[in-house]
């Protein structure tokens, strides 16, 4: 009986120990669930469809076996952000075929600032044979319609900038390679011996449903513990990054425009490390992916039907309204404020 008291004992103590470690993993501050949520129609209606323009010109293979198409796609983003106001700069990135870019916008902010720069990043590029509407024309539109709303602004007192960055090369072949866009412009920031601040990944992020039993968790308990239905923005990070996931989570939840979730979990699990975060995590930054969790929820992930008559434009606009006010919160100079209306 002793014997069975201690094996007992050792499995309340591992148990507790577990919970535990699941709970700081997912410990948000926070209602999920915005409540009573924010509604202004007309501001998400006219957002909505700017972001349906630009995932419409988006769309298309382009990648390094496109190349006319990403560079068309390159172009596009340029003359937006040029429109907007801002100097535009490309990096060069290597590929299989001929060198591709990198596409920059910068907020300025304090010349050697202590807490360094604010780095908020979409991939451009499409994985081989699919349209890429949602993985990352959406992204992509978030970005760009993010822009728009900060033009002139400046980055707050402590911050030496923000930059947006519209990466290439985040799809295979390149995923995780010398190649992809954002490790090389995450190395270029190590040698240039930048700090980070905080860097966020716009990935996937216009699929959203009710639908109980719609989202799937690489590891069934979290099934148990997160939404079935895939009707949240997700911020994710490695267990490195655990403050900074808090943080965005809490300011994102106090805009109320969508319900949220957040998770600091090991780099090794599936899915935390499948976008351009990673890149910066290689370099010792801190680094939160932003997204609809598409592999666990979007059917048409990596297929060509990955269209943009899959997304839900109305719950984008709400992703992208949200996120403007965290940013700007977190920052942006205090008593500025993003875009007025849409």
């Amino acid at each position: 009986m002793r014997g069975l008291s201690k094996w007992a004992m050792g499995l309340a103590v591992l148990g507790a120990a577990v919970a535990g470690g699941a709970a700081w993993m997912i410990a948000m501050p926070g209602a999920a669930v915005p409540a009573p949520p924010v509604v202004d129609v007309v501001a998400e209606s006219q957002l909505a469809a700017r972001l349906r323009q630009h995932v419409g010109a988006i769309a298309g293979e382009r990648n390094w076996l496109k190349l006319e198409a990403l560079e068309a796609s390159a172009r596009y983003i340029e003359g937006q952000l040029q429109a907007m106001g801002y100097t535009v700069t490309r990096q060069s990135v290597p590929s299989k075929s001929r060198p591709v870019s990198n596409i920059e916008a910068k907020l300025e902010g304090e010349a050697g600032a202590a807490r360094g720069l604010v780095v908020i990043g979409a991939h451009y590029d499409s994985a081989e044979d699919t349209v890429g509407a949602n993985d990352n024309g959406s992204g992509v539109a978030v970005l760009l319609e993010l822009a728009r709303a900060y033009a002139g602004q400046r980055a707050a007192p402590g911050f030496e900038g923000v930059r947006l960055v519209f990466f290439v090369n985040e799809e295979p072949p390149y995923f995780q390679t010398e190649m992809m866009g954002s490790l090389v412009y995450a190395k270029e920031l190590a040698a240039q011996k930048k700090k980070v601040a905080a860097m966020y990944a716009l990935e996937t992020m216009g699929a959203y449903y009710d639908t109980p039993g719609s989202q799937r968790y690489p590891l069934p308990g979290l099934g148990m513990i997160y939404p079935g239905a895939g009707n949240f923005l997700g911020f994710i990070s490695n267990t490195d990054g655990r403050d900074d996931v808090r943080t965005a989570v809490g300011a994102f939840r106090a805009t109320r425009r969508l319900p949220s979730e957040g998770i600091a979990a090991p780099g090794k699990l599936e899915g935390i490390d499948w976008s351009d975060h990673w890149s910066f995590w290689t370099q010792g930054y801190p680094g939160v992916m932003v997204t609809d969790t598409a592999p666990f929820r979007y059917e048409y992930y990596h297929t060509p039907q990955d269209t943009p008559d899959k997304i839900d434009y109305q719950r984008l606009a709400k992703a992208t309204l949200g996120l403007r006010e965290m940013f700007a919160r977190l920052y942006l100079q205090p008593g500025l404020k993003p875009g007025q209306g849409a």
